[in-house]
């Protein structure tokens, strides 16, 4: 049996970024938890970061970012770039179960545990069960509306969360 949780979506339009994740955490067929908030503001509100995956493995990737934010002066491409280095040589961290999206309103990023910092061509990123579906219909919005950066993270996710069971409509949204 396996816990799916969470849908994690980033967009970056007009000089904003919003980062909304769903709340659903499941167990095999069971819904465990219908508000989990996995949609972070760290380096002191400045940075956003989101996960989806395990919560523990996913917290402490987390915090192992942070730790990089701080050694390169909040620089995030360097940041991003050298917890994907660690994150894939250590014997430890490559165990983690864990996706992360990391962004500002300058960068976005999904980072892995297969050294994978990818930058997305279009500012729209996601993660998680459901983030195929939040992706589509945000790109979507992105180009046919002119909803801000925060309507279309919201609106995208609870379409995948009407397409996805693992995903639900208890939207946490980050902005900066």
């Amino acid at each position: 049996m396996r816990i799916r949780s969470t849908t994690i979506l980033a967009v970056r339009r007009d000089g904003k970024l919003a980062i909304a994740g769903d709340g659903q955490v499941t167990f095999d067929k069971t819904i465990m938890k219908h508000g989990a908030h996995k949609v972070r503001r760290i380096a002191g509100g400045a940075v956003l970061a989101g996960f989806a995956g395990s919560a523990a493995d996913g917290i402490t990737l987390l915090e192992k970012f942070e730790g990089k934010l701080g050694e390169y002066k909040n620089n995030i491409v360097r940041a991003s770039i050298e917890l994907a280095k660690e994150w894939r040589q250590d014997r430890a961290l490559r165990r983690l179960e864990a996706l992360l999206v990391v962004g500002t309103a300058d960068h976005l990023f999904v980072l892995s545990g297969t050294g994978d910092v990818i930058e997305p061509d279009e500012g729209i990123a996601a993660i998680g069960s459901g983030g195929p579906y939040a992706q589509a219909a945000a790109m979507a919005l992105v180009r046919h509306s002119t909803l801000d950066a925060e309507s279309i993270a919201r609106a995208a996710l609870t379409v995948a969360g009407r397409i996805d069971i693992y995903t639900n409509e208890e939207i946490v949204c980050e902005v900066v």
